[in-house]
């Protein structure tokens, strides 16, 4: 195992095998689909997608390239947001925004039989809900919640509590932390910039895949020593004299918070969960989950 180069340094391979693209899935295809496609376009050995989309869904899909698959659970922890037309079955009432607004706040939910988790009733966080037009029976909503949500769900409840009854009409995720749809990439793009590359014209495709240190803007950061992250890269933890910084809080309440570890330079190194204070002298302070190295 080695040391990866600086975000901004690598060449294309590096760049191809520990990367993100900001992808705006298609209608038709699976989540799982698409990431094959990207996967197999770019000839590595593995890609997987940042929460599923199912086939008619739209939006934003960050698809992890090579080692940046081992990024996965970093999407856990984040928001989504999403676009969604909802579908009454009667007359919208006049009461519409008060019910909607009802919603936002922790909400219980059940997955639907359809799903690939247990059945059991759990809590979502509903950060936001806004009608942002009406026409008829349709009701455009923009909605902003945890991940795990089931928006499909949500409208069905909706409808129940509005008393018209309603389903989910069409469906486009605009966000899901780190990324937004402001500089998604179509399929045709990444085909077009390996093209470009192909020919030694690496600009297009630097210009669609972005190195994978982006997926863990947001997260807390721990800089440690390149001495430090050689251990780690043998699977050792993280111990308080190998930390150069931090930008994470100490452990609150007994929950111990993702952070992810970087060298000086930029480079991630791990990701693990901070069990002590970066601070201290001695001790353990982050306990590996993921090594990146």
């Amino acid at each position: 195992m080695t040391l990866r180069d600086p975000p901004g340094t690598r060449d294309l391979d590096g760049l191809l095998r520990f990367g993100v693209l900001n992808l705006d899935k298609p209608p038709g295809p699976s989540a799982h689909q698409v990431a094959g496609w990207i996967r197999d376009m770019a000839d590595l050995d593995r890609a997987a997608h940042a929460g599923t989309l199912d086939p008619k869904v739209t939006g934003c899909l960050p698809v992890m390239l090579g080692d940046a698959t081992r990024l996965a659970p970093v999407f856990l922890e984040g928001r989504k947001e999403y676009v969604a037309v909802l579908e009454l079955h009667g007359r919208a009432p006049a009461n519409l925004d008060d019910v909607v607004a009802e919603f936002e706040g922790e909400i219980y939910q059940k997955p639907p039989r359809k799903s690939a988790v247990a059945r059991r009733l759990r809590t979502r966080t509903i950060h936001g809900l806004d009608v942002l037009e009406q026409r008829d029976r349709q009701v455009l909503l923009r909605i902003e919640c945890a991940s795990g949500t089931y928006v499909r769900k949500l409208c069905h409840d909706l409808g129940l509590a509005l008393g018209t009854g309603a389903h989910m009409g069409d469906l486009r995720r605009t966000a899901t932390d780190p990324f937004d749809d402001r500089d998604l990439v179509t399929m045709q793009d990444f085909a077009d910039a390996l093209a470009f590359a192909a020919e030694r014209d690496e600009k297009p495709i630097r210009a669609v895949v972005d190195p994978a240190e982006r997926i863990l803007d947001g997260i807390p950061s721990v800089t440690i020593a390149p001495s430090a992250a050689e251990q780690v890269a043998t699977g050792a933890p993280v111990y308080a004299p190998g930390v150069i910084d931090s930008k994470a809080s100490p452990v609150e309440n007994g929950e111990a918070p993702l952070v992810a570890c970087h060298t000086p330079d930029g480079s991630a190194v791990c990701l693990g969960r901070l069990v002590g204070d970066p601070e201290a002298d001695s001790g353990l302070v982050v306990d590996l989950e993921r090594v990146l190295v």
